[in-house]
Order: C-alpha cells, then sequence, then structure tokens
C-alpha cells in the first residue's frame, strides 16, 4: 500500500494550523500535525484531527443535480451549464443585472473567491457579491477601517505569548480557537493575566484573573466605562495619543456621560471590578486584545469594534509585539475572502466600489465593463428576492438556511427566486432547495491559498483527486462564463495563474508569489517593494489614515428586550467539536458523539423555577419561530439568558433569531433576542426539523 504525505492547512476556524494528509491509495486516511509549522507548533483541536471524515467521498455530491418535480436527478456538467447560463442571461435580461449575485465561501480559496467576485463584476455586471463574513466580522471591516485604517488583526498570534495582560471580549478561544486558546492558558501558566469579557462563564473566564460577566448587549456601556475610568485617573497613553491619534478631547468629554455607578446598573458589574480592569488594561507594558462574534454580531457591531479600538488606542496598546486588536476569525478563509472583494462595495485589497478610478483600473485590467450600481448585501438580496426583484443566485459553500437568521424568512427567499444555483460538498439544507446543485472539490483537492486571522497567506496543495465530476469553484464560474459568451474574462488554466492575477492588481499582495509562498511557511500581508518579507504587525509608525482616529460611540440597547410573552435573553454560541453549519464536522461519528444534538444551555435556578429537569423536552419560541429541543443545565450562564450552539440542522437556533440590522454593515443581531421556553408533554420527544442528507435520500440516479 502506497502512502505519501501532503502538507496543506487546517480547514476549520481563522487560525489556520499546519497539517499534513495521509495519503493511502487515493484517499486521506490520516492526518498528522506539522511540528515547525509557525501557529500550531505540532497540535491540532478535535475539528483538526477528523479532518478526514469532513472531506470523505461518503454522502458526497459528485455530478451535477438538476432538481424535477420536486427530486433531484442526475445530469451532465454541459447540461447544467446551459441552464445556468440561459436563465442567467433570461435574468438579467428581463429585470437588469441587480436581478442576480453570488454568495461566495470563506471556507474557499483566496482563488475561488477572487473568481467569484470577478465573475459577478466582470460578467454578471452586478455588485452584489458578499459571503459569510456579513454574519460575522463585517463590523471588524468596517469599523477597523475608519478607525485604525485596516479591518483585519493587527498582530500575529505568537504576540500572545509577549503580553504581560490578556484581554479577551466576546470571544470564547478555547471553543473555536481551540490553538490560540491553547497560547492563551501557557500565557497565563506564565505569569500574564488574563481578563475575559463576557456573559458566559467560558472555559478561558473560570482561569481568568478578572471575569466582566457583563449583561448581553452592554460592550459599549462596560468600553465607555473602561475609558472613563482611565482618564479619570490619567492611566491614558498622552504621548501615543498626542503622536498617533486625534480625537482625544471629545472623546474623553464623551465617555465622562458614563460614571461608574451607571455602567455598573448597565453591564451588571461591580465598580471596582471595573476600576482593577481598567488598571490592569491601560498600565501593562503589553496588552493583547482579541474578540469575537460577541462584540460584532449586534445592531451597535460596528460601534461596538469602534468602542474596542477606542480603549487600545487611548491607551497605546498597539503597533508594538504583544498588543493590538485582534479579531479572531470564526472561518478558515473568512479573511482571505474579505480581501479577495467578496463583499459588495469593495473589490480586492479593500479598493472602493464606488470609486471610479477603481472601476476603471479593473475594466482596463479586466478588459471589459464593470458593474456601476452599489451591491446588495447577503441578507440584501434575501430581502429583494421575497419583493420580487431579485431572481437568480449562485452560492458557492454556504448554508444560510442553517446559519442565516430568521429561517422562516430566509426560506422564502429562496423558494421566490427563479434560479437557485448551490456549489457544494454535501446535500446541506440550502442545497435541497436549490435547483441546480453542482459538485465542489474539497481544500484537499485543488491547489489555492487560504489567508487566516493573522493576514497569513498560506498555501494548500491537492492531496487526492476530487470524486466523481467535482470541480473547484473558480473552474466551475469559468464554465459558467463560457457558456455566457464571455469566456475570456476567466481563461485561467491553474489557480496560481489567478494568484497573479490579483497580485498584479492589489499594493498588500504584490510582493507575494506561489514559490515565495512556500519558502517562507506562509506570508502576512502587507508584502510589497515596501514590506518584502511581509508584515508581523501593521501601524507600527503610522496608520493607513495618517492617525488614528478615537471616534464616540454611545450604549445602545438591544433590538428585543424580553417581556411576559418571552421572558428570557437568548444568545448563540459554538461548540468544540462543530463547525459552521456542520456539514463537514458532522459527517465525523467521533465528533457527532461528543454533541449529537442541539440542545438548550439553561441555569439550574430557571430550570428549577420553571419545574424542567435535566434533558428534558422542551419547545422553545421567539416572535419568528419555534423548535423543539432538550435543555442542558449549565452554571456557565446567569439566570435569565438561555444559549443554543447554531450547527444543529434539527435543532435550528436561527429559527428564533432576530435579523434586526446594525445600520452600517447589515450585520443581524443574532447573538440576542428574547424567548420563552414550555414543557413538551411527557414522553414526547423532539422533532426533528429536517430529514437526512445522505445523498442517496434525494437524488434519482
Amino acid at each position: 500500500m502506497s502512502q505519501t504525505q501532503v502538507n496543506s492547512i487546517c480547514p476549520f476556524c481563522g487560525v489556520g494550523c499546519g497539517m499534513g494528509l495521509v495519503v493511502n491509495d487515493g484517499c486521506i486516511n490520516a492526518v498528522k500535525p506539522l511540528s515547525k509549522h509557525p501557529i500550531s507548533q505540532g497540535k491540532l483541536c478535535a475539528k483538526g484531527w477528523n479532518t478526514p471524515f469532513g472531506i470523505s467521498k461518503h454522502n458526497r455530491i459528485t455530478q451535477p443535480l438538476m432538481k424535477k418535480e420536486g427530486v433531484f436527478e442526475v445530469i451532465g456538467w454541459q447540461e447544467a451549464l446551459t441552464y445556468i447560463a440561459q436563465n442567467l442571461q433570461k435574468c438579467i435580461r428581463e429585470s437588469g443585472s441587480q436581478s442576480v449575485g453570488v454568495i461566495s465561501s470563506a471556507r474557499a480559496t483566496n482563488e475561488d473567491n477572487y473568481a467569484a467576485q470577478k465573475f459577478a463584476r466582470a460578467v454578471l455586471k452586478t455588485n452584489n457579491i458578499d459571503h459569510c463574513a456579513r454574519i460575522c466580522h463585517s463590523p471588524s471591516v468596517v469599523g477597523l477601517k475608519q478607525t485604525l485604517g485596516s479591518g483585519a488583526m493587527t498582530n500575529s498570534i505568537d504576540d500572545v505569548a509577549k503580553a504581560d495582560v490578556i484581554l479577551i471580549i466576546g470571544a470564547d478561544s478555547t471553543e473555536n480557537h481551540a490553538i490560540i486558546g491553547g497560547h492563551i492558558m501557557q500565557a497565563k501558566l506564565r505569569g500574564a493575566k488574563l481578563i475575559v469579557v463576557d456573559p458566559r462563564q467560558t472555559r478561558l473566564a473560570q482561569i481568568a484573573d478578572l471575569h466582566l460577566q457583563l449583561n448581553i448587549g452592554s460592550n459599549i456601556a462596560l468600553l465607555n466605562g473602561l475609558l472613563n475610568i482611565i482618564f479619570q485617573h490619567n492611566w491614558q497613553n498622552d504621548d501615543f495619543l498626542a503622536r498617533r491619534c486625534e480625537g482625544t478631547d471629545a472623546l474623553k468629554k464623551h465617555v465622562a456621560d458614563y460614571p461608574l455607578d451607571k455602567v455598573a446598573e448597565l453591564t451588571g458589574i461591580e465598580g471596582q471590578k471595573l476600576v482593577e480592569a481598567a488598571k490592569l488594561y491601560s498600565q501593562a507594558n503589553a496588552a493583547f486584545l482579541a474578540y469575537g462574534i460577541g462584540i460584532t454580531q449586534f445592531i451597535s457591531g460596528t460601534n461596538n469594534v469602534i468602542a474596542v479600538s477606542n480603549l487600545a488606542l487611548v491607551c497605546g496598546q498597539i503597533g508594538r509585539e504583544g498588543t493590538g486588536v485582534n479579531p479572531l476569525r470564526g472561518q478558515n478563509n473568512v479573511q482571505g475572502a474579505c480581501d479577495m472583494g467578496s463583499l459588495p462595495n469593495v473589490y480586492p485589497d479593500y479598493q472602493s466600489a464606488a470609486d471610479k478610478k477603481v472601476r476603471e483600473k479593473f475594466s482596463h485590467a479586466w478588459n471589459t465593463t464593470v458593474a456601476q450600481a452599489p451591491g446588495l448585501t447577503s441578507l440584501g438580496m434575501s430581502n429583494q428576492a421575497r419583493n420580487g426583484k431579485f431572481r437568480g443566485l449562485i452560492i458557492c459553500g454556504e448554508d444560510p438556511i442553517v446559519t442565516d437568521p430568521d429561517r422562516n424568512k430566509v426560506e422564502a427567499s429562496m423558494r421566490a427566486m427563479d434560479l437557485l444555483v448551490v456549489v457544494e460538498l454535501f446535500m446541506t439544507e440550502t442545497a435541497k432547495m436549490a435547483d441546480i446543485v453542482l459538485p465542489a472539490a474539497s481544500f484537499a483537492e485543488k491547489d489555492g491559498t487560504f489567508t487566516n486571522c493573522e493576514r497569513r497567506v498560506q498555501l494548500i496543495h491537492k492531496a487526492i483527486e476530487p470524486p466523481g465530476e467535482a470541480k473547484a469553484d473558480w473552474q466551475i464560474l469559468s464554465e459558467i462564463a463560457k457558456k455566457m459568451g464571455l469566456g475570456g474574462l476567466m481563461n485561467w488554466q491553474t489557480s496560481e495563474q489567478i494568484f497573479d492575477e490579483m497580485a498584479q492588481l492589489t499594493s498588500s499582495f504584490s510582493g507575494m508569489t506561489y514559490s515565495l509562498l512556500a519558502k517562507k511557511n506562509g506570508i502576512q500581508w502587507p508584502c510589497n517593494a515596501e514590506h518584502p518579507k511581509g508584515s508581523r504587525w501593521l501601524h507600527t509608525t503610522t496608520f493607513p489614515i495618517g492617525k488614528g482616529k478615537l471616534i464616540p460611540v454611545d450604549h445602545v440597547p438591544t433590538n428585543e428586550q424580553p417581556d411576559a410573552y418571552y421572558p428570557f435573553w437568548f444568545t448563540t454560541t459554538r461548540l468544540h467539536y462543530h463547525y459552521g453549519c456542520g456539514s463537514m464536522t458532522r459527517q465525523s461519528p467521533l465528533l457527532e458523539r461528543e454533541t449529537p444534538n442541539g440542545l438548550l444551555y439553561i441555569h439550574p435556578q430557571d430550570a428549577l423555577d420553571l419545574g424542567l429537569k435535566n434533558h428534558q423536552a422542551v419547545t422553545v419560541s421567539s416572535r419568528r419561530g419555534y423548535l423543539e429541543t432538550r435543555i442542558v443545565l449549565s452554571n456557565e450562564l446567569v439566570p435569565g439568558l438561555l444559549s443554543m450552539p447554531y450547527h444543529f440542522k434539527e435543532a435550528p437556533s436561527n429559527m428564533l433569531t432576530n435579523d434586526a440590522m446594525d445600520p452600517t454593515t447589515e450585520m443581524p443581531e443574532l447573538k440576542v433576542c428574547a424567548v420563552n421556553i414550555v414543557p413538551l408533554p411527557k414522553n414526547q420527544s423532539p422533532c426533528p426539523s429536517s430529514i437526512s442528507t445522505d445523498i442517496e435520500d434525494w437524488v434519482i440516479q
């Protein structure tokens, strides 16, 4: 039996760990951590170790499928491509280019995402291109762009080891970024002080020097309160503020409206703890600040990010090793998908789609006219579909039926479209609703690059052949362009050709090539003439916008509050053993064994008050829908707060969540809504919301 090892990058979360894919007779049977990888250093989390299950040929979509009278039938590639091209052209001819769009994937490569945004702008002539960053870190892109000039992690993951204070806000990195969580624990053991801001008592909170267990949705009140304490005690970094920032006086005056007693009331945190946290962070030699979607997924998401940035700037905790403002990205290539311009408002490298010179630049480079009208976000496309104004959508590797808020609305949008094409590995809930399903190649079946949360661009290598007739996303989109008579716009033969084209059109990537990435174990952007070796830190001497901007922001109540009908707060969480919509991790019997179904976590006192027992079946309802599940008693929560992981189609938490939006980014308020729970009758088990995803159950061969 022949065995080889092909080095690659883990396809789960934004840490970007190095792994070797062990290939036996054309199949990946195991993985090995790479001992010399700069981030993971010979370690993998549970999800990484289970990678072979997530891309197994079992249950994979291997041929194009077309829905005929409600049932999928296998068809040939040419029939599928012709059908897609003709129907896209029909939508454009009858309703204009704004009636069609593309949702690309944070699980796909940079090359796939570059191709997706080029297909939208050059072939479809629309800026209707988006991906899942819309519902995770779009406020980071916009908020940090305003304050620092760049919406990415400012420092490197190994800066955790160089910090004497670590501040984690709205993230549980032991669950979704386990290798970073391990680095944080190691730093704590070496003597670093750990501050955790979270409404739940997470594993990191349990070992923290300070756990600020705030009322959910009170992030800005907390951060403004900390700033007020810092100014009152003159703990701010006056030298840094004078040299590097503007707006200090206005911010100082603004946060004076957040005195200790007011902040304690809004956040539920005692004043002495607030003072202690302010002193620890502001007086640290180097303070590493990281945050997650517990900050961004609010109607105040962009302002939450701005408030985080204000704290780091006032204390001068940026531009040096061991410091920084560091968003922890949830999916393996969500940073790269943003970098590649898979957003309606920017081209690759965050070049504004509203800028005429940028459009002229790409029109010239691509030898065609590009889209002119402003683009729709993914939720904007969904809303317009329900209004009858959006007709055709290609979704590559995303499952919005499971992951987007207010599932009933999302399903109505999908049904309203004339054409829904889904490019996928497995038969997801969204794929079940498609007119055409196309088989996608996994990360192990193609070449390309991923960009992790610290801006490190890393190569992945084709280890095995795709099953059946599966293709890479960029190849599929190129074939559709050919069928639409525009094949010359996307006439690539290799992923490297796509990368080279992208690098020629961007500054941050202009110094990168595949050969250089291979030699360097990845490179952190920007990498160009000014930074030929890449950039471990951003903003060391200046900001792209000149001086850092201190922007006053105010506490805003969440869109929904508990009331007599819906008396509980409800929030969504991630689990260590699962990832995203679960389409990959739930293929693993080992991970399924750990957490086989969606569960509702409740404080024991709330369960006692309601007469509920551990694992009892209940109905959970919000103003948008309901689901059935079982409860689990948990002391991680405070009374009045319920939580639920969003990975499980059997108990889809997004039947409940709120699609009220942050006005700046259209980020939905996924992190909080109001719900009620009622016990199911005795001896009645929760009813699963959907049926099998086994491919045989959905396809007539």
